[in-house]
């Protein structure tokens, strides 16, 4: 039966990343990469939400700390401009205690995407311990922060990025705290087929096959990675029946809690997840991987 998470069809809220109304030439030239981490800051759980950007103007980053007591959300955005500091330092404050942000991306190397593969760190520092470190730039991290290790390891809880092709999109994700990065592959065949399908490939090997996909556009399917169950959604119907809008969307859902389901919103068109909401679903269901798919003509 056809099971959708919580806000899967529907509208990013005021956290989210808007591109249903963006001109076909921003889409194809904004990406997004956006990782929601939970971690510990003065003894207390917080939710630090880290966002990387490409667009025509260069690349960008911006971290968010989210103070559950308050509700209240600290920002720090490094303007994706070709001048921007690629190396720095910014201190902000989180219900009354200081939070420094230090990035230091002027050796980052890039593949295709907005997110740096290696030559970077990137540390959030609370009461003189990193309460985040990325990047593999560790030595100079510590440092140039002065900060003790962390005692708890920050996790990794959602994931969101903007994949663009033709007929293959592709991604690698890690679905257990202990288990290794996977190649995803995400082929579909829809213009010009006779009969549209879609496969879903995990290092190469074929887990999921939709056959019928005009009439199967939307749906779930679980698979097991590393010994996991992964629930698989998808929602294509904009690749089939509304092609100006131009991306489907996918998710990976890893341990989904029965004793606490994700709610089901109604709606139609571009799927999408609030990030504060997402992480608190997920921090009891598992890792969550959420993709839009963008056809690139």
């Amino acid at each position: 039966m056809l099971r959708m998470p919580d806000g899967f069809p529907s509208c990013f809220g005021e956290y989210g990343v808007q591109v249903a109304d963006m001109s076909m030439g921003a889409r194809m030239t904004q990406n997004l990469v956006t990782c929601v981490y939970q971690t510990k800051l003065w003894g207390h759980c917080r939710l630090i939400t880290v966002t990387w950007c490409k667009n025509l103007m260069g690349q960008g980053l911006s971290v968010n700390v989210d103070d559950p007591a308050c509700h209240y959300t600290c920002k720090v955005d490094m303007k994706p401009w070709f001048f921007w500091k690629k190396q720095g330092s910014k201190a902000m404050e989180v219900d009354g205690q200081k939070v420094e942000v230090f990035w230091d991306l002027s050796s980052a190397k890039y593949l295709c995407g907005p997110e740096p593969q290696d030559g970077f760190y990137l540390a959030i520092v609370s009461d003189g311990e990193v309460a985040l470190l990325l990047g593999d730039m560790v030595r100079e991290a510590y440092k140039k922060t002065q900060a003790r290790p962390p005692t708890i390891e920050a996790m990794l809880l959602s994931r969101r990025e903007h994949v663009f092709g033709k007929r293959y999109y592709t991604t690698k994700a890690q679905f257990g705290e202990s288990g290794r990065t996977h190649d995803i592959m995400i082929e579909c065949h829809t213009n010009g087929a006779r009969e549209p399908r879609l496969y879903v490939r995990v290092d190469r090997q074929l887990v999921i096959q939709v056959k019928k996909l005009m009439w199967k556009f939307r749906g779930n399917q679980t698979i097991l990675v590393d010994g996991l169950p992964v629930e698989v959604f998808w929602d294509v119907h904009n690749w089939l029946f509304n092609p100006s809008l131009g991306n489907a969307v996918f998710m990976f859902q890893t341990c989904v809690s029965s004793e606490r389901p994700l709610r089901v919103q109604p709606g139609t068109g571009a799927a999408a997840q609030d990030a504060a909401t997402a992480a608190s679903h997920v921090s009891a269901a598992g890792f969550s991987l959420l993709l839009y798919a963008w056809k690139s003509e």
